[in-house]
């Protein structure tokens, strides 16, 4: 993985700080993307660079495609374009409420963030990839997001993820034969401090609320991503994964 050059949006902090150390770890040079945590994003950068591989940090609000066009204008510039993208980033909206109750603006947002600006940014690294015939796309949904199941209290944010799974099983056929994948893991309810934790930091703490015993952390997501993001996984696309230890999040477990 030496000289490929990973794109993680979001990833000043929680699980796309995470994925961006562990892509580190593979050799990859990382570009760190942040809206307004520009203090947070700089320590990550300078960590990164201590592993010994290359990193900068860009501020670009993902909904702004004027602001992804830049973005991918000074990785191009700096690297050689992005090889592996994570689209992390994606607004939510923790209230909960029915659709009738959303308003306009709330929707446009929220389809925007995590539907539209998916799409855009995904058609701007796409020349690169098709250039050097290798690429790998990871998409982020809701658990159980492949079956379209209906979401009460969470109408918009559904159905903009849900648009999102039919999206990346289009594009892995379509780019397929240029060596791209395009893959959609699902995180469970991991929240707070444990989207930056490790296993070995949770593993003998019970969780009551979840079927597998114990929560969720950011290694469990990353280390999905980084086995999707290696040459030898170019065989796997298409593919929705459920990254949650067995937790429904529409049907809670009791």
């Amino acid at each position: 993985m030496e000289n490929k050059v990973a794109l993680v949006t979001g990833s000043a902090k929680g699980l796309g700080k995470k994925t961006a150390l562990a892509l580190a770890e593979l050799g990859c040079n990382v570009v760190v993307n942040f809206v307004h945590s520009k203090t947070e994003a700089d320590d990550l950068v300078k960590v990164i660079k201590d592993m010994g591989v290359k990193s900068t940090a860009i501020q670009a609000d993902v909904s702004k495609f004027e602001q992804l066009q830049n973005m991918i204008l000074q990785i191009e510039e700096q690297f050689s374009g992005v090889d592996i993208l994570v689209n992390n980033a994606g607004p939510y909206i923790h209230e909960r409420k029915l659709f009738y109750d959303y308003s306009l603006e709330e929707m446009n947002y929220l389809v925007h963030g995590n539907f539209l600006s998916v799409m855009q940014l995904d058609h701007l690294v796409l020349p690169n990839m098709r250039k050097k015939k290798w690429g790998r796309i990871i998409h982020f949904g809701f658990g159980l997001a492949a079956e379209s199941r209906g979401w009460p209290h969470r109408a918009v944010y559904a159905a903009a993820k849900v648009g999102l799974v039919s999206f990346t099983k289009t594009l892995s056929v379509e780019e397929a034969e240029y060596g791209i994948t395009v893959n959609m893991i699902c995180p469970g309810d991991i929240r707070g401090q444990n989207k930056e934790k490790e296993i070995k930091d949770v593993e003998t703490v019970y969780d009551e609320k979840s079927p597998r015993g114990r929560s969720g952390t950011g290694e469990d997501v990353s280390r999905v991503i980084t086995f999707l993001c290696q040459p030898q996984s170019d065989f796997i696309t298409g593919n929705i994964m459920d990254i949650s230890g067995g937790l429904d999040p529409i049907r809670p477990f009791r």
